[in-house]
């Protein structure tokens, strides 16, 4: 399945075929000398590039401990958060704009029932 980012065209692979590659590269990477030509075999085999492979390796190991760096659940639950605080403050701008106007309202009322002369 094919999607469009910005200008460029990128491949969106599901998590069952990033999870077969990550495991593929765990199950053989003491069978090569450095992650490079690691990444190479395996990616040739898989039809990725080798960046998505070592992208997803190095998330696999993060969200494992064993690599320093942010586990992927927790990048989801800030993004959730911070497109809530998002929402929040959109609505928090419009319920402030709602309020001023529904006052300034009610003051006209008030305004007119004690000087209704000057309306009529």
């Amino acid at each position: 399945m094919e999607q469009s980012h910005n200008k460029k065209t990128s491949k969106r692979y599901s998590p069952e075929f990033r999870e077969r590659a990550v495991r593929l590269a765990m199950e053989h990477c003491d069978e090569y000398r450095s992650d490079a030509a690691l990444f190479s075999v395996i990616t040739s085999k898989l039809g990725c590039s080798p960046d998505s492979r070592r992208t997803w390796v190095r998330q696999a190991q993060r969200d494992g401990g064993e690599r320093p760096g942010q586990p992927n659940d927790e990048k989801v639950r800030i993004e959730e958060l911070e497109r809530e605080v998002r929402e929040l403050r959109q609505a928090n701008e419009i319920l402030k704009k709602a309020s001023a106007y529904f006052a300034q309202a009610e003051l006209d009322r008030q305004f007119r029932k004690v000087r209704p002369e000057r309306f009529h």
